[in-house]
């Protein structure tokens, strides 16, 4: 994974993930392609004393990004997804509830704003990454020759 200076990354691989035997059997598999962007866990500046964005949750937050950006399944079958994803990776059953219950309320917003944008032209897959550690995800974004 890379990082832009302003607190995006980039998938320097691709990364994947699908419902084992302790997981609900009816979720999709889940395939990030290398140079989708994410911010890793949205999650609030004020509360990352207690859940940084960049926890042991991190992975599944970057395929939760990925199926709220390309919205190829619900938004409810992307928070699931997360959800079991976070018990594969142990996180602690206090922190994945917190977290389910965070995007499963409030992530309309986030969900909707996607859409938004990826109706007027934005995209999130990189075929050029940046070898500038200066350089932000919002000039990047300005070159038009480096997405997918």
């Amino acid at each position: 994974m890379g990082r832009f200076a302003d607190h995006f990354y980039y998938l320097t691989d691709s990364i994947g993930w699908y419902p084992g035997k302790n997981n609900d059997q009816d979720l999709p598999k889940v395939s990030a392609p290398t140079g989708f962007v994410t911010d890793l866990a949205s999650i609030p500046q004020v509360f990352w004393s207690l859940l940084p964005h960049d926890g042991n949750y991190a992975y599944a937050a970057v395929l939760h990004d990925y199926l709220y950006w390309t919205q190829n399944v619900s938004k409810e079958t992307a928070d699931r997804v997360l959800k079991n994803a976070m018990q594969d990776f142990r996180v602690s059953p206090l922190t994945i509830k917190a977290i389910y219950e965070g995007v499963h309320v409030g992530g309309a917003a986030a969900w909707n704003q996607n859409a938004s944008l990826r109706k007027g032209g934005e995209k999130r897959i990189l075929r050029k990454l940046p070898n500038d550690p200066l350089m932000t995800w919002k000039n990047w974004k300005l070159h038009p020759d480096v997405f997918v």
